[in-house]
């Protein structure tokens, strides 16, 4: 059976989702599909009274269901049947997804909605193995180190992988215990809500997850300052994680996990499996047509190798297939919107006035929708914009290097850090380089994360503060409480 379907058939959820019901459906922005520009649905954006409304039904929630007093086993079998559930209604997540965003059905189907799943039954297996610690003390004393939820936790994600970043968001901090109000991307709400309805489908208490819609400034701006929202997790760009930390120092102190921007090195050495390394790079620039914070944008490789290589990825960018993401076939995703599109053409062609070159792309394609063609620039330094600003697209740049110490200097960043790849046969070369490189993950001989969600992801630098998946995200999603009792 066909993957591919007509996006008019899709039935879209209408409103915020607050207690386990539907509230409010007014038009608010105006949102168009990236395959094809065409305006289909508005989104309602919620005020500070609506978000005040969402925090009340998650502190209900909590305190009439016992979530986070309940048998921690208990909490872990209802993250498992709404695992199930998501896995059950996978093509209706999927086609959601579809419609608004940037994924293709085909990858969604295939990675993103079980990725959800899996990411759910990761986090819900932490509930009932991890807990506080006995700590050694004097003789006279018995000492032990506490954990507890916060309690409502405010999160915001982004539009580029809409289901995967609720998961990653929603599943820690239901499995620590504590209720979410969750705000989706306005260009991207639809998945998002149709999730947190299967979780009530699951019996999962109502209110314990509520979806509330708007943007930035008017919605994100009263969750992350709300007074009730005791932590935010926010995953997003660099100019908006600065926004919320400036407002939660204005409105009250509360932690924060932040997963913000990048400009990602692919370090290749003279003695790299250049085959290998084509391929891997081209597909971190290519999927989801860059539209990735952990992207790998910047290729930094030894001159030696450099037309070789670079050739290599040029043939893989030329293969693409762009189409609308409801069409099966397709294996190139749009760009989220016209101003993202022109944002990044302008980029481009200010890096090509300073001096860099064209090897491929550089233009928009003809092709209904916002679809640009893959990019190749060479002949930029460390100063061009298309290497100093994160363009959020299917633009590489191209640097050369004689030695180890000149390519890991250009690998460093002033602004981002990350993610970096490492390509090199030499694991000497590869231990030395791992302890420079300043990022908060680093694939060697490959580039992007798989399905081990006990590898936490979070950067350095302007890329962020604290950890998203592994234990560390379930962690951060419980507060610490020291204990000192007197024998």
């Amino acid at each position: 059976m066909s993957l591919s379907f007509d996006p008019a058939s899709v039935t879209l959820p209408r409103g915020h989702f607050i207690a386990g019901e539907w509230v409010g459906d007014r038009d608010g922005i105006c949102l168009r599909r990236p395959s094809d520009a065409a305006a289909f649905a508005t989104c309602p954006v919620a005020d500070a009274d609506l978000v005040d409304r969402a925090v009340a039904a998650a502190r209900r929630a909590l305190a009439t269901s016992g979530w986070a007093r309940i048998a921690p086993r208990d909490r872990a079998r209802a993250l498992h049947r709404w695992a199930d559930l998501i896995e059950a209604e996978a093509e209706t997540l999927a086609r959601l997804e579809a419609v608004a965003s940037t994924r293709p059905i085909s990858e969604l189907i295939a990675g993103d909605v079980p990725v959800t799943a899996e990411q759910i039954r990761f986090f819900a297996e932490f509930a009932d193995k991890e807990g506080g610690e006995l700590v050694p003390t004097g003789s006279d004393s018995f000492g032990m180190i506490a954990t507890e939820p916060y309690g409502v936790v405010g999160a915001i994600t982004p539009w580029n992988f809409p289901l995967n970043m609720a998961g990653w968001k929603l599943g820690p901090a239901l499995a620590a215990g504590n209720a979410v109000v969750l705000k989706p991307s306005e260009m991207t709400p639809f998945s998002t809500l149709y999730l947190a309805q299967l979780s009530v489908r699951a019996a999962l208490p109502a209110g314990l997850i509520n979806i509330v819609l708007g943007d930035g400034r008017t919605t994100g701006t009263a969750i992350t300052g709300h007074p009730d929202i005791a932590k935010v997790s926010f995953t997003g760009s660099t100019a908006a994680g600065s926004a919320i930390m400036e407002n939660i120092a204005r409105t009250g102190i509360k932690p924060m996990t932040l997963e913000l921007g990048g400009k990602s090195p692919q370090l290749v050495f003279a003695d790299a499996d250049l085959p290998q390394a084509a391929a891997a790079i081209a597909r971190s620039i290519l999927g989801n047509a860059g539209q990735a914070c952990v992207a790998g944008s910047r290729l930094i490789v030894a001159e030696s190798v450099a037309e070789e290589l670079v050739g290599l990825i040029v043939e893989r960018m030329r293969a693409v297939r762009p189409g609308p993401t409801w069409d099966a076939a397709s294996a190139y995703s749009p760009i989220i919107s016209e101003r993202q599109i022109s944002r990044m053409a302008s980029i481009v062609d200010a890096a090509v006035a300073q001096g860099g070159s064209c090897r491929l792309g550089s233009e928009r394609l003809d092709h209904a929708g916002y679809f640009y063609a893959p990019t190749v620039l060479e002949g930029v330094d460390a100063a061009s914009p298309a290497v100093t600003e994160e363009i959020f697209g299917p633009v590489l740049t191209v640097q050369t290097f004689h030695d180890e110490e000149e390519g890991l200097g250009l690998a460093d960043h002033p602004t981002y850090g990350l993610c970096a790849g490492l390509y090199t046969r030499d694991l000497s070369r590869a231990l030395r380089a791992i302890n420079r490189l300043q990022a908060g993950t680093v694939w060697v001989n490959r580039y992007g994360r798989s399905r081990d969600h006990i590898l936490p992801t979070g950067g350095y630098k302007q890329s962020g503060l604290g950890k998203d998946l592994g234990r560390e995200a379930y962690l951060a999603n419980r507060k610490s409480k020291s204990v000192l009792i007197a024998l």
